[in-house]
């Protein structure tokens, strides 16, 4: 039961959008959707759709009735709008789970096994706007559907995805419905929710820094900067040495953004240096909620040092101790 779960986990690390701002004036309408097949008769789904990085909407996973997570949600659209796509949502889900069982069947497939599809649109300043619906099995790219030419292709050379690239493109109202939704209805309903969805698109958070050290080794020193509490998520964090940027390279190391319980993001940034180098580092942060401004945390090096020196004599004490006790215990002998 692990596997699919850290799957999961996996897709969704995958599909966060990227570190670095969009243009103004861009928006992501993506839904995801997971299908857990534990066995010939359960099948666990779960499905949300997010705006940007805001997850909207979920469908209940028995019911699979809409459930709306932001309050601007459901006034964005008419109500009838609403129980179209509920309908939809519901018939599609019956026949892609039927249709992908049917197909897996007679290859024996060990369970459980996951399929994972992500599609929407991406709306750009000029106007312009692009739109994808991929599937992947147990985590790798397994089949596109080709919105413009309405054409199902396979990413992968296995027979279950010729199999299943043959049977999808023989459904031919199921591709049409969804070249349109793609095509019209995504961007339509995307502008809808950023006109009333504005207020969570521009919550901005302060982004809030620390730096500190760490001495793996006596040759090496560790500066780590933690930046946490930012939103939105983009965000460029650089190293300083004597007022110049480091360039990337081996001796820096930045992690993946994460998300915080609060709807915020954190990172941390590592610089190995050597200690006592002469040089003076900070840590720079830039971020939307800072305007032009930077925020800039220097490294406080005789902390580090004091650190050092009293792990020295700490340590000197300690063997002074060891030596004193083995000598009183020769004497006594």
């Amino acid at each position: 039961m692990q596997a699919p779960h850290r799957l999961l986990l996996l897709f969704l690390l995958l599909n966060l959008p990227g570190m670095w701002a969009d243009p103004e004036g861009s928006c992501k309408l993506h839904i995801f959707q997971t299908y857990i097949f534990h066995n010939t008769s359960f099948v666990d789904t779960s499905s949300w759709a997010t705006l940007e990085d805001i997850v909207f909407a979920t469908l209940q996973k028995y019911t699979r009735d809409l459930c709306y997570l932001r309050p601007w949600v459901y006034p964005a659209l008419p109500e009838a709008e609403w129980e179209n796509l509920q309908n939809l949502f519901k018939i599609y889900l019956h026949n892609l789970i039927l249709s992908l069982s049917s197909d897996a069947s007679p290859y024996q497939i060990p369970h459980p096994y996951v399929f994972q599809c992500t599609a929407g649109c991406d709306l750009y300043p000029n106007g312009s706007y692009t739109k994808f619906y991929r599937l992947a099995y147990n985590a790798d790219d397994f089949l596109s559907f080709d919105v413009d030419n309405s054409v199902w292709k396979r990413d992968q050379k296995s027979e279950l995805a010729a199999q299943v690239e043959m049977q999808f493109n023989t459904f031919i109202g199921f591709s049409e419905t969804l070249q349109l939704l793609l095509n019209v209805t995504c961007v339509d309903h995307m502008k809808k929710f950023i006109e009333y969805g504005r207020a969570d698109l521009e919550r901005q958070e302060l982004p809030v820094a620390t730096v500190f050290a760490r001495t793996p080794s006596p040759a090496q020193l560790l500066l780590v900067c933690r930046v946490t509490g930012f939103y939105p998520r983009s965000i460029s964090v650089a190293w300083l040495r004597d007022g110049q940027e480091v360039p990337p390279g081996p001796d820096t190391n930045t992690s993946a953004i994460l998300p915080n319980a609060d709807l915020t993001y954190q990172l941390r940034s590592v610089l190995a240096v050597a200690p006592h180098d002469g040089h003076s580092y900070a840590c720079r942060v830039r971020h939307r909620s800072l305007g032009t401004r930077s925020l800039l945390i220097p490294w406080d090096s005789s902390k580090t040092a004091l650190s050092v020196g009293i792990t020295i004599v700490v340590l000197l004490a300690t063997a002074a101790a060891l030596a004193g006790a083995i000598w009183h215990y020769r004497r006594r002998r």
